[in-house]
């Protein structure tokens, strides 16, 4: 028996290796589709600004990484040692939990477990054994997850880091948490964990981080033809444009004029600049202001939206659709942030939404790679002969599964470390979904690496989410219960290499 289980794990490898060429790389330029949406329907597109329509360099995290480190030393009066700390570029991955209490960073899949092996305290993993003490196992009860916007607030002692800028605070909060600990300094976490938090605030609110970009946009903006490009062919499509951002009017003035040029605002049939998203979507008690080009406020009361003018501190539930006419499906709005920019469009308000997720282009080409097809397609075959054959009793059968196991364990840190060494990728833990997948999934009609992806579709483009088969539903490859030899038979080599790649492609999707 032991000889017959080993030829099938020989002969499925082989298989793998052989179905690796026929296996379709995925192009990072595509739109994906959680929901049915036709472009036919679209009539009003609405943007955000940062990392929407502006894409920054890595420059730009390095800029805060250092301003907010130097915050917390000369006006929290943390030790001048922090200043040894540089931002690390590839430590943190977005959509990551950070426990305030415990001042651990990691990583939740959608069913609230975390993902052992991803669970940092500074600048180092917290073995597995001591987090399943600490959590009394690995899942995380509802009552300490984030709240409904990813913060840690009324009792949930979770945050989660959904915004593409918080790349630095996770880093920073590391890198201070590291200095305390390698310094034996005695420290309340969740006061750093404010500290931190405030620090990062003041680099936005203050000012500093746009008067930084606005002296050197060179530097910090890239991609803006590709921007520039989708505009223009909205307008010339005589689609109406309009842009909800929580930036102030200078600073997005300054980069849209370096992106499409100082008549931008002809483009757009409506601009609303320091928004306060996500109140912007709910709040009834603040209404419309005008700002004149010189960022100063009227006091005139607002009856209609004209184009050409700059509005802000409006809120959409009580004077955006009454002034545009503006509702629902025909709307589609475009935001980098799950939350602030589109769960509440979805939720309340109909509108249908575009997630834009740029390391999605890096984490596509990764998965391209032999290395990537080759390691996910064995997995997936490992996993079918561990399920098929654990059924039978037999002392020499079970040897053989628990060294499969064994083989299986093994190959899940590999899957993580090639996308990030710490947290592995933005979408999925070892196998299930990460709890940014699942949000996105329900907040997102469609996601994208960038905004240039809509140059490749026409305006009649409908988009159709993959019908990929919930768990009891047949997966149309043959049906063999005895799969290898459950019922004493094994299947051909060319049954194999189907059921191989019909596995690969339901896992991809």
């Amino acid at each position: 028996m032991g000889q017959r289980l080993w030829a099938s794990y020989n002969e499925a490898k082989r298989q793998t290796k052989d179905l690796i060429p026929d296996i379709a790389s995925t192009d990072p330029d595509t739109i994906f589709a959680n929901n049915e949406i036709s472009l036919r329907d679209i009539e009003i597109y609405g943007f955000d600004y940062d990392y929407t329509l502006a894409f920054y360099s890595k420059h730009l995290h390095t800029l805060i990484f250092n301003i907010a480190r130097d915050i917390l030393i000369t006006q929290h009066r943390y030790p001048e040692g922090l200043r040894e700390y540089e931002y690390i570029a590839d430590f943190a991955v977005r959509g990551l939990h950070y426990d305030v209490q415990k001042a651990l960073l990691m990583k939740i899949d959608a069913f609230h477990y975390i993902q052992l092996g991803t669970v940092y305290r500074g600048l180092n993993p917290v073995p597995d054994q001591e987090v399943i003490a600490m959590y009394e196992g690995s899942h995380v009860p509802l009552d300490i997850m984030s709240d409904f916007y990813g913060k840690s607030s009324q009792g949930h002692t979770m945050k989660q880091f959904m915004d593409i800028f918080s790349l630095p605070e996770m880093t920073l909060l590391s890198c201070v948490n590291d200095f305390f600990m390698r310094h034996n300094i005695d420290y309340e976490p969740v006061h750093l964990y404010k500290d931190v938090k405030e620090a990062i605030r003041d680099v936005h609110v203050k000012g500093i981080m746009y008067r930084a970009v606005e002296a050197d946009i060179d530097k910090y903006i890239c991609y803006g033809e590709e921007s520039h490009a989708v505009l223009k062919k909205l307008s010339e499509h005589g689609k109406k444009m309009f842009l909800i951002t929580n930036s102030p009017f200078d600073f997005v003035n300054r980069g849209m004029s370096y992106i499409v040029g100082k008549d931008w605002r002809d483009l757009f049939d409506i601009v609303i600049v320091q928004a306060d998203k996500p109140s912007f979507f709910n709040d009834r008690r603040k209404p419309f202001r005008q700002v004149t080009d010189k960022g100063a406020l009227l006091w005139d009361r607002i009856h209609k939206l004209e184009k050409g003018n700059i509005y802000k501190q409006v809120t959409y539930l009580h004077h955006f659709p009454a002034l545009t006419g503006w509702r629902g499906s025909k709307v589609l709005y475009f935001g980098d942030h799950i939350y602030s920019d589109l769960a509440d469009l979805t939720l309340k308000h109909g509108w249908r939404t575009g997630a834009i997720i740029p390391e999605l282009r890096k984490e596509i080409k990764i998965m391209n790679t032999e290395q990537y097809v080759h390691m996910t397609t064995w997995l997936q075959a490992l996993t079918g002969l561990i399920e098929q054959m654990q059924v039978h009793p037999d002392p020499v059968s079970q040897a053989v599964v628990h060294e499969w196991i064994k083989e299986r364990e093994a190959m899940k840190p590999q899957t993580k470390d090639i996308f990030n060494a710490q947290f592995g990728s933005l979408f999925r833990t070892y196998h299930n979904p990460t709890y940014f997948s699942r949000r996105l999934a329900r907040f997102a009609d469609i996601y994208m690496a960038s905004i240039s992806c809509l140059l490749d579709y026409d305006f009649k483009h409908t988009f159709f989410p993959r019908r990929s088969p919930l768990q009891h539903e047949s997966t149309f490859w043959p049906q063999h219960r005895a799969f290898f030899f459950g019922d004493r038979c094994t299947l051909s080599g060319s049954e194999i290499q189907h059921w191989l790649k019909v596995r690969f492609v339901a896992d991809q999707t």
